[in-house]
């Protein structure tokens, strides 16, 4: 009966989750809850079990919010500002080094963890380039996706919160060790980038200057030639906001904030609640300033934190049910043997695949415990299927995810059709995860084989 009850009640989140019928919330609290009250649970035994899932979540819940809160508050003051301006001014009129600015700035810009923030900088700022010099708009979509994906391992950032949620490790115990590989994995990400501008180069020069895509920045028709004299300037759209005096201070705050948070002396949740307290008394003094900027901030922090919450009821009503447990065994049963050892080989090298078919929430808080109770027969760590599954599941694989909704603004910004993009990305996101998880392999994070 719970084999049977789990099967179905992850069948139908997936499938909710899948087809957008209804919101995430509604799936992870709804139907395990139903299904708890179907398979005979009283109201108390059923409010046990969410009581402990949402325990489970507090932490990194509180964490997520503070992070973004905190984010949103050094965006408004201009702290990344000039960092977008020097890259600007970087990537010149050489379609080399527009190609190496875009991911850059697309990984500067993603500090924040979110997606949507990450393409609404980068896309309108290096779009007058590339149409200047009549480079691939696709081109411009892929190296924004890689530069947002490979940050997007931040604990902060939806994945690795959403597999400390599903796992009940602390996101910071997740990310730390996978540093040194995120690092691998952005000079991959900045060396592709120099590939592609390079083979772009090589492209415009065979193509006539007078056949070449023209720009239409200013209204205008401009080819390459024009291109320096396009360049954009970029402007705050809140520049009443900015606090140029406090720039100092500010980065000199989010450098100690990062190094605390790495260092492990403080959790995360409340090295962010210090650092935004800092930041508001800092820039805004004042309870109207400071009240007006987490209200301006509260609508992404308050839609993640709903989600990790549901995902909170949903992982409690599962395992506490003994649902997980029970689909485990049924799994392990059914799994070849030889199979088992290799769990996180074969998430690793599937993950960036798997990011086509769940989005965020699908996977790490429906699939993913199955997997990490599957792999616990084996011997498998959960925080080795958690650390295998970052690696590519909606980290670098979240640009090429129809499953979420900044994917679409990532297009939709860029001009490119869904189809080009995918096919365009796919390969180089895959490679980048590939480096990730072999580098993440080769430094002991992550096993290949257990034994």
């Amino acid at each position: 009966m719970l084999t049977v009850m789990g099967f179905a009640t992850i069948a139908v989140v997936l499938a909710l989750l899948l087809s957008n019928r209804v919101g995430a919330v509604v799936a992870l609290i709804g139907v395990p809850v139903t299904a708890a009250f179907l398979m005979g649970f009283g109201p108390g035994e059923v409010a046990e079990f969410a009581t402990a899932g949402i325990g489970g979540v507090a932490a990194t819940t509180a964490m997520f919010v503070f992070a973004i809160l905190y984010f949103g508050v050094m965006r408004d003051a201009g702290l990344f500002d000039p960092i977008v301006r020097r890259v600007l001014r970087f990537a010149g009129d050489n379609p080399v080094t527009i190609a190496v600015a875009t991911v850059v700035l697309a990984m500067v810009a993603h500090l924040d963890g979110a997606g949507a923030t990450t393409f609404l900088i980068t896309i309108p700022a290096m779009l007058p380039l590339y149409e200047a010099l009549g480079m691939r708009r696709v081109v411009l979509a892929a190296l924004t996706g890689l530069g947002a994906g490979i940050m997007n391992f931040v604990p902060w950032g939806g994945p690795t919160a959403r597999a400390a949620t599903a796992s009940g490790i602390p996101a910071n115990d997740l990310w730390v060790p996978l540093i040194p590989a995120q690092i691998i994995g952005m000079i991959t990400c900045v060396a592709i980038a120099y590939y592609l501008g390079v083979r772009e180069r090589n492209r415009l020069r065979a193509v006539p200057t007078e056949e070449r895509a023209p720009s239409r920045v200013g209204g205008g028709d401009h080819t390459a030639s024009g291109a320096a004299e396009q360049a954009p300037v970029y402007e705050s759209e809140n520049p009443e906001l900015l606090r140029p005096r406090l720039y100092r201070l500010n980065a000199l705050l989010t450098l100690a904030t990062v190094g605390v948070l790495i260092s492990g002396v403080l959790p995360p949740e409340l090295v962010f609640m210090l650092a935004l307290v800092v930041a508001l008394v800092l820039n805004y003094p004042g309870m109207k300033e400071q009240t007006a900027r987490i209200d301006a901030h509260a609508k992404g922090a308050i839609l993640m934190a709903s989600t990790l919450l549901a995902a909170g009821v949903f992982l409690g009503v599962m395992e506490e049910s003994g649902m997980i447990d029970a689909m485990a065994q049924a799994m392990t049963g059914a799994m070849p043997t030889f199979l088992g050892p290799g769990l996180p080989l074969l998430i690793g090298v599937l993950a960036v695949p798997m990011s086509l078919l769940f989005g965020p929430d699908a996977y790490y808080f429906a699939v993913m415990p199955v997997l990490t109770a599957v792999g616990a027969e084996f011997g498998v760590e959960p925080s080795h299927v958690a650390q295998a599954s970052i690696t590519g599941q909606e980290t670098v694989g979240f640009p090429i995810s129809p499953m979420t909704g900044s994917f679409y603004l990532l297009v939709g910004l860029s001009g490119v059709s869904i189809g080009s993009h995918i096919r365009f990305l796919l390969p180089w996101a895959w490679l980048v995860s590939l480096v990730v998880f072999g580098a993440a392999v080769a430094t002991g994070v992550i096993p290949l084989w257990v034994s």
